[in-house]
């Protein structure tokens, strides 16, 4: 089927034309997404949704102004472009909570690992519970000062008088 024939069973919203659309271009625009999103599971769902915004908004596109595929193309690259500033994808790409690394470097099989984690779990648990938080944003999550500042509804002045209190907290608990 071409394209020419494609548009206006598209545009009836055709069923058929959902299946022919997506065999004709999944795999290019799969291409493209994947390039900009280098998780295959986060392609797959971004390819996904996709679909459903070029279904739902296929009444918006123009042929006077382009062809089918270029107007895919554009919705399927802002798309994952979209998907790349998203808070919540930055926030996935993180480095591990603090629970899961303390845990992951508790391997007692590992000898360097033994001597890394001896007694900090317990010097963290002295801290504040406003210091655990602070130290887990930014030391174990890889936040920046301003993120963890968002984060915990906090002024970013008041982050970073913290974060100095609570490592020279935690400085003073490793002494003794």
């Amino acid at each position: 089927m071409t394209q020419e024939e494609l548009i206006p069973l598209i545009l009836k919203k055709d069923e058929r034309a959902f299946t022919i659309m997506y065999d004709m271009y999944s795999k290019s625009l799969f291409s493209v997404i994947s390039n900009l999103l280098k998780e295959t599971e986060d392609a797959e769902d971004t390819l996904q949704e996709v679909f459903v915004k070029i279904w739902k908004s296929i009444d918006s596109y123009a042929e006077s102004k382009g062809r089918l595929y270029t107007w895919m193309l554009n919705i399927a690259r802002n798309t994952a472009i979209d998907k790349l500033r998203s808070k919540g994808y930055n926030n996935s790409q993180k480095n591990l909570s603090a629970d899961n690394f303390v845990h992951l470097l508790d391997d007692s099989n590992k000898m360097t690992n033994r001597i890394d984690t001896i007694g900090i779990l317990e010097f963290v648990k002295k801290l504040k519970p406003k210091c655990i938080a602070i130290i887990e944003l930014l030391f174990f999550q890889g936040y920046t000062q301003q993120e963890a500042s968002d984060e915990l509804a906090i002024p970013l002045g008041t982050v970073k008088t913290q974060n100095r209190n609570c490592i020279n907290d935690l400085r003073t608990y490793l002494k003794v």
